[in-house]
């Protein structure tokens, strides 16, 4: 009876060696795994997204004219809720959102480092907002609490949003053996 042939310096080298069998060619890099966007979870969450951050917003203004008493976006009398102009910041905050949960598809789609390009755009698009009440005109105290809405709001859309498009990415990996 003659020995089975071995390769020695092989990871395991009791196995036998089949005569008829090629050698493997250069290993070549395995190919990284392609990611999957799973977009009803994203927009699920970009809706939910804009619904907290209205909601941030809503609070946000409710706070600022009910119990700090400033007057923002409406003259003191208007009481805490202020004006129509409460609604229309709410509801673009919350539009805002969306976009921004578009946007972030789209980057997922197209960009190697999504999350990355997306928190940066995220955090100079909200230090525009930040900004941007001391550009327009009003009493100081107004601005201030103006620009604290919207950095809380601004957060408050990262933080959401970027979880919610880690979450939504899935990496097809085929099982190992």
């Amino acid at each position: 009876m003659s020995e089975p042939n071995y390769r020695y310096g092989q990871a395991s080298p009791r196995q036998p060696v089949d005569p008829t069998q090629r050698m493997p060619s250069a290993s070549a890099p395995e190919p990284k795994p392609q990611p999957r966007i799973n977009a009803g979870k994203l927009w699920a969450g970009g809706v939910g997204a804009a619904v907290v951050v209205a909601l941030v917003v809503l609070v946000g203004i409710l706070l600022v004219r009910g119990v700090l008493k400033i007057p923002v976006l409406a003259a003191q009398g208007e009481g805490a809720y202020g004006t129509a102009s409460t609604t229309t910041y709410a509801v673009t905050a919350g539009a805002l959102a969306l976009a921004a949960t578009a946007l972030l598809h789209v980057l997922l789609i197209a960009m190697p480092r999504p999350m990355q390009f997306f928190y940066w755009i995220c955090a100079l698009v909200t230090a525009v907002a930040v900004l941007l009440p001391f550009t327009l005109v009003a009493e100081l105290n107004a601005q201030v609490a103006t620009a604290g809405i919207n950095l809380v709001a601004g957060i408050c859309l990262m933080s959401v949003l970027g979880s919610i498009g880690a979450s939504s990415v899935n990496y097809d990996r085929e099982p190992r053996y």
